[in-house]
Parts: structure tokens; C-alpha cells; sequence
């Protein structure tokens, strides 16, 4: 028997006089599942995330999150059991970064403690007795992310998080990530730094004005783009450029140097087959279209469409 999804939109749009913000979105999320929500920024995904946290209602459709309404008077002891980290954290800049997420923590029912271990999670340890004025923007997206954690939430909604981290605190980041699926967190992840991501969530959405425009693991996503592979062979000196049937994957055959194939996905094993064939092969390199490119296509084509509509 299959469990209801954590979180539901159905339908769903919301207006302003002169904004149409969402516009008929349908999404599910699931228990431990991590969904990447993507877009240009005025694409509708903040405003998405706050239909989730129930902070705004929507105008046409239905929000269920735990299985309630989020702006319901119902949800409002759920909402323990949701974490969120806006796009831009701000804090008490007197108080400490001890004294802030114990004051949070509290909010949740917890104490100093379980304060202390998160602030070593997110590595802040060292300036935990110092006011947050005194916080770099790494050190307060850090103790944003701590407030996010607070109480093991089973929904984790994280807008841009991060932001401001090097590449270090970044990589710890998508480890607690990882982390917290495993225990069986939901998570909604937006980000617009797309490089490093795509290992880390299940499917990806693409807003975009507002609309919808592709939902689907990054497989069904290049599948449904027609995305092509890029095999790139290594030692064949030239014979690529000899062979009639390679040669029409080149994107410029007159080239001098290696060149890299671009190969439809249902091809991809027959000219794998062909380059092995070669004995002067030395290695030779796959890489199916990345998160970005993915994200460029669906764009493009939502760009060419507005066009269109606006000549029309």
C-alpha cells in the first residue's frame, strides 16, 4: 500500500493584482525523497516554498502538507516538524549564535543541548560565544542551516542554502544532506548553483514566469529533451575524422585536434562498440547532458515560446 506523499499541490495558483506568481502547479513530495526546485529568480519558488510553510494561501488550487491545509489552524502542531532556511538569514545581531539557536530550539521544545550540537554539526563551534554583527555571510548561512536542522525536521525546505558557504563548508552541506534522507526527511532543495547538486536529489522541477515546465529525475529529463552524450575518445590520432559514421557526431569535423562525439542516448552503445573497436584507443570519456545543460534546454524553449506568443 502505497503512503500519501508528505507534501501535495494540486492545481495550484497564486495571484496578485498585477503578478501572477504560480500559475496551475501540480507537484508531489515524498517520504525521504529530496526534490531540486529550480529557476530564474521571479520563477515562483520562493512563493512556492511559502504555500508549503502556509505563510501565504493560495488563490486557485490545494496545498496539502502532512496531510492538512499548511494555512489551517489544524497544521499549526505540525509545523514543529518543519524546518526552513530563507534565501536571506537574518538574526538578533546582539545575541550570540548560542543564545540564537537556543532561542530557537526552544521555540521547538529543545533545549541548550541539543543547541550545542548543532552549531558543531555546521562547524561553528569556535564563535558561538561571539554576536552575530560579527558573522561573515558563510558563518550566518552556517547558523541558519543549524536553525534549519532544529529537532530533526521530517520536511526541510532550504532557499538558496548555499549561498556564501566555500567550497568546503558546501560539500559538508549536501553531506548532512544525504544525512537526513537516509533518516527519512523530506527535502526541498533551490538553489541556483546547479554544478554539485545533481547527485543529491531525486527529481528536479523547473519554474519557470511561474509555469511549470518539466518534473522528473534527471534521467526522464534528458530522455524527454533528447539531450545528446558527449563521448570524447582518447589516442584514436585523427581516425574519428576518417570514419564517415563517427565523423557525423562531430560537431566540427575540419577540426584539427581530438574531438568530442555528441551521440543520441539510443545510439550511445553502437559507437561505444565502434570506438573499442579501434586498438589504438587509450580511454575514452562518457558524460550524459549535466543538471545545467538540462536546465538551459527547458528554458530556451520557454523563452522561444514567449516569443512566439508575443509576435501572435
Amino acid at each position: 500500500m502505497n503512503k500519501a506523499p508528505l507534501v501535495s499541490l494540486s492545481g495550484v495558483s497564486k495571484s496578485y493584482p498585477k503578478l501572477t506568481a504560480l500559475d496551475n502547479v501540480s507537484m508531489e513530495l515524498n517520504q525521504g525523497e529530496v526534490l531540486g526546485l529550480f529557476g530564474h529568480n521571479g520563477a515562483g519558488k520562493t512563493t512556492m516554498m511559502k504555500l508549503i510553510l502556509g505563510v501565504i494561501s493560495p488563490s486557485k488550487g490545494q496545498v496539502q502538507v502532512m496531510g492538512m491545509a499548511p494555512d489551517s489552524k489544524a497544521a499549526w502542531h505540525s509545523r514543529a516538524k518543519v524546518g526552513y532556511l530563507p534565501e536571506n538569514v537574518s538574526f538578533y545581531e546582539h545575541l550570540t549564535g548560542l543564545e540564537v539557536l537556543t532561542y530557537f530550539a526552544r521555540l521547538k521544545g529543545l533545549d541548550k543541548k541539543d543547541a550545542l550540537a548543532l552549531i558543531e554539526q555546521v562547524g561553528i563551534t569556535h564563535a558561538m560565544k561571539r554576536q552575530v554583527k560579527t558573522y561573515s555571510k558563510g558563518m550566518r548561512q552556517r547558523l541558519g542551516l543549524a536553525q534549519a536542522f532544529i529537532g530533526a525536521p521530517k520536511l526541510l525546505l532550504l532557499d538558496e542554502p548555499t549561498v556564501g558557504l566555500d567550497p568546503i563548508a558546501t560539500a559538508e552541506f549536501y553531506q548532512t544532506v544525504d544525512q537526513l534522507k537516509n533518516q527519512g526527511t523530506s527535502i526541498i532543495l533551490c538553489s541556483h548553483v546547479l554544478p554539485g547538486v545533481e547527485q543529491h536529489i531525486d527529481r528536479a522541477i523547473i519554474l519557470s514566469s511561474g509555469k511549470m515546465l518539466a518534473m522528473g529525475t534527471l534521467a526522464q529529463l534528458r530522455r524527454d529533451a533528447n539531450l545528446p552524450v558527449a563521448i570524447k575518445p582518447c589516442g584514436l590520432n585523427g581516425a574519428v575524422r576518417e570514419d564517415a559514421k563517427l565523423m557525423a557526431y562531430l560537431t566540427d569535423p575540419s577540426g584539427a585536434n581530438e574531438q568530442t562525439l555528441y551521440v543520441p542516448e539510443q545510439d550511445k552503445l553502437a559507437i561505444l562498440r565502434q570506438l573499442l573497436a579501434y586498438e589504438h584507443l587509450t580511454d575514452v570519456k562518457v558524460e550524459a547532458a549535466s543538471l545545467e545543460q538540462v536546465y538551459q534546454h527547458y528554458l530556451s524553449g520557454a523563452h522561444k515560446l514567449t516569443s512566439r506568443e508575443k509576435r501572435s
